[in-house]
């Protein structure tokens, strides 16, 4: 019988609490061999333990000479397809496309668990539509949903990190830091550092759990905007920060000089008549 890859696979997904990422289960795959190749009791172990004292004389008689202590054998690898002609490397795709032929089988079952690939790896989770009965099981209260504001502020980040305050300001034209302490309570956004600007204002960018969140691996899966390009995004915030003074011609007005202003020019007063 053939080495049964989805069944280990499986069982190492279930078997731990933590998100399983694929050099994770190659690791597993090199200790497995590497535990192969020692022995199974080192020199000396199995030996008969001492006399209750130094120097005793037991009262038991002596065990028979060709007699010899029984080996303890603490894990008998005995399932072909589990342990046997086990591969020496499993690459990642092998594990990618296993994997992925579990989602699809748990998908199809219907039995309230999904596979799901995020940032730091693969993990088992409850379908969303049994949230209700893991809250009562936790007893913690319905999640509050995001207001319009801090969603319009999540995008922002998401979409310009890192960014400032000042910037989010700036393109929502309101004050952001009711949405940006929300968002940093949610463990959405966490502060990534300081701007080297004037006053060195803290940056912002998105969390792991704001990848949990949309239902993506990277930041680099988020949908790319038809709107305006990064360098016009980059080039209206340097206009908004630092506004340029407007001339009449901007304004829509003549460019013709006043009469005051032609004898400014001219150095000297505009003469009057007698």
């Amino acid at each position: 019988m053939a080495f049964n890859l989805k069944k280990v696979l499986k069982a190492l997904l279930l078997s731990s609490s933590q998100p399983l990422a694929i050099k994770d289960i190659q690791a597993t795959f090199t200790r497995f061999h590497d535990q192969g190749s020692l022995p199974l009791h080192e020199a000396g172990e199995g030996a008969a333990p001492p006399a209750p004292g130094e120097g005793a004389v037991s009262a038991a008689p002596p065990a028979p000479a060709q007699e010899e202590p029984a080996e303890v054998v603490t894990e008998a690898p005995e399932d072909a397809e589990l342990y046997r002609d086990v591969p020496s490397l499993v690459t990642a795709t092998q594990i990618r496309e296993v994997m992925d032929e579990i989602a699809v089988e748990m998908r199809a079952a219907d039995d309230g668990l999904l596979l799901i690939e995020g940032s730091n790896g693969y993990r088992v989770v409850t379908h969303p539509r049994f949230a209700r009965w893991v809250r009562i099981l936790r007893a913690e209260p319905p999640p509050v949903k995001l207001s319009q504001s801090s969603v319009e502020t999540l995008a922002i980040v998401a979409y310009r990190q890192p960014v400032t305050r000042g910037e989010i300001e700036t393109i929502r034209g309101v004050s952001a830091e009711a949405g940006v302490n929300k968002l940093l309570e949610r463990e959405l956004i966490y502060v990534v550092g300081r701007a080297e600007l004037p006053g060195r204002p803290i940056q912002y960018g998105t969390t792991d759990r704001f990848l949990e969140f949309v239902g993506i691996k990277s930041v680099d899966e988020l949908p790319a905007s038809d709107v305006l390009s990064s360098r016009q995004i980059d080039e209206w915030l340097a206009n908004a920060m630092n506004p340029s003074k407007l001339s009449d011609t901007d304004m829509g007005l003549s460019d013709e000089q006043l009469p005051l202003e032609g004898a400014a020019a001219g150095g000297g007063e505009t003469p009057t008549q007698t």
